[in-house]
């Protein structure tokens, strides 16, 4: 059984990034809260070997903006959910680009701010909190965000060198 497992890990570890593909899920909001802030958004994901989505960027579908988000964050963002909530994923918005603007229209005010996303799934509704931490080290819980499914941005395939262009 051991060998089979050091195996299995082997094979994850060198398939795991060769097999990552990205896809463009977008979602349309769903409450007069997540219209004030956006119409909708589009998350670049990696989905991984065994399907699971990972966000590397969120893009506003209205205001032509988007910001780069990575995974990971500390253990008092999820602390600063409202009781209840269901999502885990904690992404940190980093502040190049257009980070600092989404971190200040999510948490006014904040000096840092991170997005709590659900699960990730095609055809499913996404729910996103918004933690900031202000400038006397507590961590605050900003706004609830809810999304419903549009749809999957089809991209178009990418020729090789040399090859002739598809005829109409």
């Amino acid at each position: 059984m051991r060998p089979f497992l050091i195996a299995l890990l082997a094979f994850s570890a060198v398939a795991g990034p060769a097999a990552a593909e990205t896809r463009y899920l977008a979602y349309d909001a769903s409450d007069r809260v997540t219209q004030a802030m956006t119409r909708g958004i589009t998350l670049e994901a990696d989905r991984g070997l065994f399907g699971a989505m990972s966000v590397r960027r969120i893009i506003s579908t209205s205001n032509r903006g988007s910001a780069d988000i990575r995974r990971g964050g500390p253990d008092a963002v999820r602390r600063a959910l409202p009781a209840g909530s269901r999502e885990t994923a904690v992404y940190t918005i980093t502040p190049e680009g257009g980070g600092r603007g989404l971190s200040r229209a999510l948490c006014p005010g904040a000096d840092e701010a991170w997005m709590v996303i659900g699960r990730v799934r095609l055809a499913r509704p996404l729910t996103v909190h918004a933690v900031g931490r202000w400038p006397d080290g507590g961590y605050r819980h900003c706004v609830e965000l809810s999304y419903n499914w549009r749809g999957e941005w089809a991209m178009p395939p990418v020729t090789a060198p040399g090859d002739a262009a598809p005829t109409p």
